[in-house]
């Protein structure tokens, strides 16, 4: 049985199970302008050539240097953005219940923002960040705005919910998801008050956290450290999951002192291997483009990715493949099974711009040619 048609058949078995998961999702929030850099316009509108990659789009800027430049960028859409609220979207997508806390608006919901509001249960505790997502065949920049996002902290959630409403809230979930850690000053601080304060509250439950460092090459080695040892000490409470990209991944086994990989299949099995080891994660999961690997307790596993050389969209991709992931622990499928869910769910969103329903997935692991 291939890796598609084993998920597809754990996806069907565990379907039943699925309206009663609960997720808690946080704690970032950004409004994106997605769009794309113009090399030569002919005409009005889409009449113009894109810059297609990054190496292009940086020579452009070096031949600035002394002089100056005029840069288009050519506006797609503006979309809800941010690792928390695109994880939580496509998992309210898959029939997910969805508590979010972030930023979201401080004195009302930002319009981009109101239509999940209306799905999901929000608490938000400041305005968004504001990002433009400059797409290239080859990658993207992410260019933030992000001053807001310092007054996310544990003392402003607590005085928005009270610690009984912290207490109510994390307590009935099965998934707790805290990314964004890079670009939330405070949050190493949130993720000790959480172990300290609020997680010996709960009572005992067989749940789930899913953390994404969300790149972390701006923060110092020093507090990457820091940090990947105190989210090794919500262990104590339930399953621990740090989901990487592969520069993320590359980053922190560089960070731990291993010796330099790359993504080919044996090498993505031994970072994920590395890491989970030297923490003690339940699960530490790896996701180039054109593959996923992961590492448990039980071994490490590899799948290739449903690759698409031409997609519509990819900012949001990976928060889309932690989704999946995330959906499949949740519902108790095998590692291969919640690679192959994280794969599918990434993989519909980038070829169509929208988030996967659970008849979605089931389509796409059916049509999976392996």
């Amino acid at each position: 049985m291939g890796f598609s048609t084993q998920a597809l058949s754990e996806l069907r078995q565990a379907a039943p199970s699925l309206a009663a998961k609960r997720a808690v999702v946080g704690l970032d929030g950004f409004v994106d302008t997605i769009v794309t850099p113009v090399a030569l316009r002919r005409g009005q509108g889409e009449d113009f050539d894109p810059i297609s990659n990054i190496t292009e789009f940086g020579e452009r800027i070096l031949q600035a240097a002394g002089k100056s430049a005029n840069i288009e960028f050519y506006p797609r859409m503006d979309k809800l953005g941010g690792n928390g609220p695109i994880m939580a979207n496509a998992l309210m997508s898959h029939g997910v219940y969805i508590s979010y806390i972030g930023a979201l608006g401080q004195s009302a919901i930002h319009p981009v923002f109101q239509e999940f509001a209306k799905k999901a249960h929000v608490v938000s505790i400041t305005d968004p960040a504001i990002t433009t997502a400059v797409e290239f065949d080859d990658g993207k920049l992410m260019l933030g705005q992000m001053r807001c996002l310092d007054d996310v902290t544990y003392d402003a959630l607590e005085a928005k919910l009270g610690a009984d409403g912290i207490d109510e809230l994390l307590g009935a979930a099965d998934l707790i998801s805290l990314v964004n850690w890079t670009m939330i000053p405070n949050m190493t601080e949130i993720f000790r008050r959480l172990v300290s304060d609020a997680l010996p509250r709960l009572p005992a439950k067989d749940r789930f956290f899913f953390f994404d460092l969300a790149d972390p090459q701006k923060r110092s080695r020093q507090d990457l450290l820091e940090v990947l040892e105190v989210i090794a000490t919500f262990g104590q409470f339930g399953h621990v999951t740090l989901g990487l990209n592969l520069k993320e991944a590359q980053q922190v086994h560089l960070a731990l002192d291993f010796h330099p990989l790359g993504e080919s299949k044996s090498e993505l099995q031994q970072i994920a291997a590395d890491i989970r080891t030297k923490f003690g994660y339940s699960t530490v999961v790896v996701h180039p483009k054109e593959s996923a690997a992961c590492a448990t307790a039980e071994g490490t596993y590899w799948i290739p990715g449903p690759y698409v050389s031409k997609p519509v969209i990819t900012t949001g991709a990976g928060d889309h493949f932690n989704a999946g992931y995330s959906l499949g622990q949740m519902l108790g499928l095998s590692a291969t099974s919640c690679l192959a869910l994280g794969c599918t769910t990434s993989g519909h969103y980038v070829r169509t711009a929208e988030s996967p329903t659970f008849a979605d997935l089931e389509t796409f692991l059916a049509n999976w040619p392996e």
